[in-house]
């Protein structure tokens, strides 16, 4: 994997940034309580996305985001295979305004360009379900609204209530969602890793619902040459 001496490792800057602003109400508590480990990780993956979409290590972006959606997965497994968790009220706090997301989502869909749409089936259970497409960074900064709205009740000392949330959402949206974006990174590095062919959604937008058989008239070649120096992974002979 390229690397400068100059620059900062995404990972390490995120990991540092989070070590540097602990959440408040996690202050005092037990690091081994369920909440504060989830919170944990809910805060290190906004930080570390938050790093990699300043563009500081292009080279690099493809396989952290990689390892930060595969580690936010791990504490959604904890939540999905938790009881269901009641929140205190019965009506959610008023949170106020969410905070904007169009410059994270830009700078991602900027960076990740062109291998930003990929074809995703959005329920596998779902009978004769046309792949439709999305985008990586999309998708990420869709997880990362939903995880932040939790944040905020967290950070407010509701804990419950940012619990129930996470594993809501988790359910009905960023866990589908994050899943998704992981099979599309995990393909991405793959196709590198084994000097493969990928193919490219040459002018596909999210905003077509096309078949398979469309979606394969579309598909243009983009050789393993092409992706692997942007990936920073390795040079192809």
């Amino acid at each position: 994997m390229s690397s400068s001496s100059s620059t900062a490792d995404p990972a390490a800057t995120a990991d540092a940034a989070a070590a540097g602003t602990p959440l408040p109400h996690a202050a005092a508590q037990n690091p081994d309580d369920f909440a504060v480990q989830i919170a944990d990780q809910v805060e290190s993956f906004i930080v570390a996305v938050t790093e990699v979409a300043k563009g500081d290590e292009p080279d690099s972006a493809v396989p952290f985001l990689l390892l930060e959606v595969s580690q936010l997965l791990l504490a959604g497994g904890r939540l999905g295979a938790h009881e269901d968790i009641v929140p205190d009220e019965r009506y959610e706090p008023d949170l106020g305004p969410e905070p904007d997301v169009d410059e994270l989502r830009e700078r991602l869909a900027a960076m990740l360009d062109p291998v930003d749409v990929y074809s995703e089936v959005f329920d596998p259970y779902e009978p004769r379900k046309a792949p439709v497409a999305c985008r990586i960074s999309d998708d990420l900064a869709d997880v990362i609204t939903d995880l932040r709205h939790g944040m905020a009740h967290y950070r407010a000392g509701r804990t419950t209530e940012a619990l129930w949330w996470w594993q809501f959402s988790y359910f009905s949206n960023w866990g589908s969602t994050a899943s998704a974006s992981l099979r599309a990174l995990q393909s991405l590095v793959a196709h590198v890793r084994l000097n493969q062919p990928l193919e490219e959604l040459d002018g596909l937008d999210t905003d077509q619902d096309l078949g398979e058989d469309a979606l394969a008239e579309e598909a243009g070649k983009v050789m393993v040459e092409e992706i692997a120096g942007p990936l920073g992974l390795r040079p192809v002979k």
